[in-house]
């Protein structure tokens, strides 16, 4: 788990340790607790920090670095990304990352593909 998210996550919204503990129904010292690393927040305790936070349990985790982008199983986004624009990810293969060219040489590559399996129909 990353305690520094969960400090950032309450200190962006502007509320203190006490507001924080009430929302989630548990006592300041439990909270605090969880914050300073003293104390292991329950599965559930995870799960209300992120409804309460906004955010994804994979977050506080420290899966992921997006508060918003959620894993799935096999440890890959749930959202889509739009290859043609500027993505805001790093496209990475076999470990080494794709240039611009080739993330233009791999659109080119999908769009023929698909042209030529259209035209089989």
């Amino acid at each position: 788990m990353n305690l520094n998210r969960l400090t950032k996550l309450r200190k962006d919204k502007n509320w203190s340790l006490q507001y924080t503990a009430d929302q989630l129904g548990i006592a300041k010292s439990t909270y605090a607790g969880y914050e300073s690393g003293y104390r292991r927040p329950s599965l559930e305790a995870i799960t209300l920090m992120a409804d309460l936070f906004d955010t994804t349990t994979d977050y506080i985790l420290g899966r992921v670095d997006d508060p918003n982008v959620q894993l799935n199983g096999e440890g890959s986004s749930n959202e889509s990304i739009e290859l043609t624009g500027e993505p805001e990810w790093e496209l990475v293969v076999d470990g080494t990352p794709l240039s611009h060219e080739e993330v233009q040489q791999f659109i080119a590559f999908i769009r023929a593909k698909r042209e030529l399996e259209g035209s089989r129909l």
